[in-house]
């Protein structure tokens, strides 16, 4: 059986695998804060139908409260460690079935498990006070090994913490024109894929946000990172299959061990 890969935009995607369907840090939202949705229209109700979500870390893109308010009553959901601590409108959500995991951890979600695997990344909900939660990326393994880097940067041990890999969900830009520390540009994402040796990869998190007002400063940051992934990835990792998709297209990945 494939496993179904959907980008609904920014770091947000469904895989569907041996019958389940596992979404990744779930943002609905056609304006957060500053930012507002500049391409792809915010994805349908058929996006919030999950048996689990993953968050990688409490950055409000990748851990959006109201996002998360929308998925149906059940769904599973992973968070780091210490997220409703941190995030008390996580306490909030009794709708949904929360267990708090960190790297090392495995969680079986139907005839799936998830592997917690971990980021070079901040992962507090603001940029101040003491680093209690960590980042995380995650590896979902069924019919395929999916790798879902959330927010990284390279760090070196990348390849034997994250472990042999079908496809990999790499950011590869941001929502603004400068990315911090802890990011994965085009070029490091390359690098990452040459890491990692994947089958298959679909480059995430760029193209979607973006500040109010900056439409003019550095507009390549928001246009030229995909491309940008293609093509340093057929140099760096001329061997991995790169599927650049457009909001809310699929691919379809038949993977053979």
């Amino acid at each position: 059986m494939p496993v179904e890969i959907t980008w609904w935009g920014h770091a947000t995607c469904t895989v569907e695998d041996a019958n389940t369907r596992v979404l990744t840090d779930p943002l609905f939202a056609r304006r957060l804060a500053h930012l507002r949705r500049r391409r792809g229209a915010v994805p349908p109700a058929e996006a919030r139908r999950a048996d689990v979500a993953l968050v990688s870390h409490l950055h409000a893109d990748h851990l959006h409260l109201p996002s998360l308010a929308r998925l149906g009553p059940g769904t599973r959901l992973l968070v780091p460690r210490g997220a409703p601590r941190a995030v008390p409108g996580v306490r909030r959500l009794r709708h949904l079935r929360i267990t708090e995991v960190v790297p090392g951890d495995e969680v079986r979600i139907g005839e799936l498990l998830v592997r917690v695997v971990p980021a070079r990344h901040d992962g507090r909900r603001l940029p101040v006070g003491p680093q209690r939660t960590p980042a995380l990326g995650y590896v979902v393994e069924g019919e395929a090994r999916t790798y879902f880097a959330g927010d990284t940067g390279l760090f070196d041990a990348m390849a034997e913490r994250v472990g042999a890999v079908d496809v990999a969900l790499l950011p590869v830009g941001g929502w603004g024109p400068y990315l911090g520390e802890g990011h994965l540009d085009a070029g490091r994402a390359a690098q990452a894929l040459a890491r990692l040796a994947p089958r298959a990869a679909v480059p995430v998190h760029y193209g979607t946000y973006w500040p109010l007002g900056m439409d003019a400063v550095r507009p390549h940051e928001f246009h030229a990172p995909g491309d940008e992934f293609v093509r340093l990835a057929a140099a760096a990792a001329p061997g991995v299959a790169v599927h650049k998709l457009g909001h809310g297209e699929s691919v379809r990945l038949e993977v053979a061990r």
